[in-house]
């Protein structure tokens, strides 16, 4: 395929908008989607994102429309969607997108009925596209601000992946490629549910060892379900999976552990939900997770806690009992 010259973006929130400022700033035609009338006029307006984005100042290059068909013109796409939309988006998307257009999963999540991966219900929606799946650890505010910051790019085509990294990647948002789609999905999903769990224990002040602790059976999680589902255990003790994991069970912009935090310390969920514009995604995906590892007979119990937390109303204190009262084991 030639040189990826536009690209378009489907989702205008902190993640999205901050794609399609690299790739503005890297010199391509960027056209950013924006349900809300606001975002767009502020983009092409004022070059700012203040309702997703605040105090970043947009490259003039990037352009904003209320028209999802328009990003059919391009020659790539990057899916940067809430997870539990991603499949409408895609699906309004695809009338105007030809065959074979790569599309980037920038999202991460499982949707909650179907338990399907993003690029499954992308590849549902989109007629045949060139999958790929952004991820790893990667806060918006500071890739905005030109700060250092390394990802998975996973894609099965060499070619479509070279092509994708020399359109975004720049000196400091470092993309090492992968063709293990999966690895990169479930490592960024699988670790919003556990960002929570760790934001809980930071709440309740259980201390640094028991968060250290905490981090590194949540890998133990991820490694089981992403391996039990094909993927490559190196992806996932990669940037995609203990690099995201330890971002986001570490520090308050993470949307998911700042969640967890909150609730560790005594707020119910639905006031923390109903103070907060952005998505965190764990809450949504935690009970995919669980099914899932049912389903695939794979043993999660942080990730089962959370969502009896999150989902069925368990109480915190007791949850946190029943997890230090399980029998100790061998590590491995």
């Amino acid at each position: 395929m030639t040189a990826i010259s536009t690209l378009g973006i489907a989702g205008a929130g902190a993640w999205g908008t901050t794609l399609g400022e690299l790739a503005a700033a890297a010199g391509r035609d960027t056209l950013i989607w924006a349900r809300e009338p606001d975002v767009v006029e502020a983009i092409n307006a004022r070059h700012e994102n203040p309702r997703f984005l605040p105090g970043v100042r947009l490259d003039v290059g990037l352009r904003a429309t209320g028209t999802i068909g328009e990003l059919g013109a391009c020659d790539a796409l990057l899916l940067a969607a809430p997870a539990q939309r991603l499949r409408g988006v895609a699906a309004a998307l695809g009338p105007a997108v030809g065959p074979g257009t790569p599309a980037v999963i920038c999202t991460k999540g499982i949707e909650q009925d179907s338990l399907a991966l993003m690029s499954e219900a992308v590849a549902e929606s989109l007629p045949e596209p060139a999958l790929a799946v952004l991820s790893g650890p990667t806060f918006a505010a500071e890739v905005a601000r030109g700060l250092p910051t390394g990802v998975t790019l996973a894609t099965a085509d060499d070619e479509i992946g070279e092509k994708l990294s020399q359109a975004i990647g720049t000196p400091t948002f470092r993309t090492y490629r992968s063709n293990d789609l999966i690895g990169a999905e479930i490592g960024g999903a699988v670790k919003n549910v556990l960002a929570i769990a760790c934001g809980i224990a930071e709440g309740r002040k259980l201390g640094d060892n028991a968060r250290a602790a905490l981090i590194t059976r949540c890998l133990a999680e991820i490694l089981r379900l992403g391996t039990a589902m094909g993927g490559k255990m190196e992806t996932l003790i990669g940037l995609a999976g203990i690099g995201d994991l330890t971002l986001t069970c570490n520090a308050m912009q993470s949307r998911n552990f700042s969640l967890g935090v909150a609730l560790g310390a005594g707020a119910p969920l639905a006031d923390i939900l109903a103070e907060r514009k952005t998505v965190a995604e764990g809450v949504f995906t935690a009970s995919s997770v669980v099914e899932l590892s049912a389903r695939l007979g794979v043993e999660m119990p942080i990730c089962t806690a959370t969502d009896a937390i999150l989902n069925h109303g368990a109480n915190i204190s007791d949850t946190i009992h029943a997890l230090l009262a399980r029998r100790v084991t061998t590590e491995f």
